[in-house]
């Protein structure tokens, strides 16, 4: 398994979303979610400031979530936390000043005095690429953060990122966090694969379910009613993503597991380092904890390949 700088951790194939920790899961539901995890054997947590800004317009929820356990659990040796910067209202944006303060106030929050990866979660395209990557260079020397990752950059500003980061001595990301799934393939696989393998960088791919669309959950019209992802899902239902959900179902029944856990083999038999999935109770992580140990067969990659080619 691979490892982040500095870290002796290896990071377990699953990498736990947090977004919903905070929105859909309260305080004490996403704290059995990261006990159910790390038992598991997971090692790697994914947050952002923003998270879950959309309820009320703060953020910070689920920082703060995974903060009080780190503490109650005394887990933080155990496990890697990354998050990110540039959403949060009023900490938008990747100016140095912002994300200096940005970062001490994630860690506040996480009740630690370092991240492991620190992520530019979106581009800020009113400050120079220079500009952010002397920023966080200086997070990483300071000890705050372990290590960069980029997030949400266009193929070219991401490019950049990494040319000046290699001209100027400066940190140089080891992860980025694409958009691809079985129903978001293009964009990755034409514009951001290419960088993965020039830069040899860890992939961290989100939303890995597609906001549960890939769990077969979602079959028809009346399957959206009261979801709290529900809307976002419905992108890929009108799409035509059933014919990809057909065809991870039947795969799903050879191999004696959900669909999505064989969305997020795919996604590890394609070459990702550990997708990113979110849940709002314990007992959602084991559908999703069985992609580490399922083997896909050629012949399943194929015909997930050929199902989703329109993606």
């Amino acid at each position: 398994m691979p490892q982040l700088p500095g870290s002796p951790l290896e990071i377990f194939p699953l990498n736990l979303g947090g977004n919903a920790f905070g929105w859909t899961a309260d305080e004490a539901t996403s704290h059995a979610v990261l006990d159910r995890f790390v038992e598991a054997g997971g090692t790697f947590v994914d947050t952002a400031d923003s998270y879950a800004a959309w309820l009320d317009g703060r953020g910070g929820q689920s920082e703060t979530i995974i903060g009080s356990w780190l503490a109650a659990r005394r887990r933080r040796d155990d496990v890697l936390v990354a998050t990110k910067v540039a959403r949060k209202p009023g900490r938008e944006g990747l100016s140095r000043a912002n994300v200096l303060a940005a970062v001490d106030e994630s860690l506040e929050r996480l009740q630690t005095d370092h991240v492991d990866l620190y992520y530019a979660h979106f581009d800020d395209e009113d400050v120079p690429v220079g500009e952010q990557v002397a920023a966080f260079d200086e997070v990483v020397r300071s000890g705050r953060a372990r290590a960069v990752g980029l997030s949400n950059f266009s193929p070219e500003r991401m490019r950049e990122w990494f040319a000046t980061a290699h001209r100027e001595g400066a940190t140089v990301p080891v992860a980025i966090q694409p958009r691809w799934s079985l129903v978001s393939r293009q964009t990755y696989e034409q514009d951001y694969a290419p960088i993965v393998a020039a830069e040899q960088v860890m992939v961290f791919p989100y939303p890995a379910l597609a906001s549960g669309f890939l769990t077969g959950k979602y079959r028809g019209e009346a399957d959206f009613e009261g979801a709290a992802r529900g809307g976002a899902a419905r992108r890929y239902f009108e799409a035509g993503g059933l014919r990809v959900v057909d065809v991870l179902v039947d795969v799903a029944g050879r191999h004696g597991v959900e669909p999505a856990t064989v969305a997020l083999a795919w996604l590890l038999a394609k070459g990702a380092t550990a997708p990113i999935a979110s849940v709002s109770r314990p007992e959602q992580l084991e559908p999703l904890l069985a992609a580490a140990s399922t083997t896909l067969t050629d012949e399943d990659v194929r015909r997930l390949d050929e199902a989703s080619e329109g993606f």
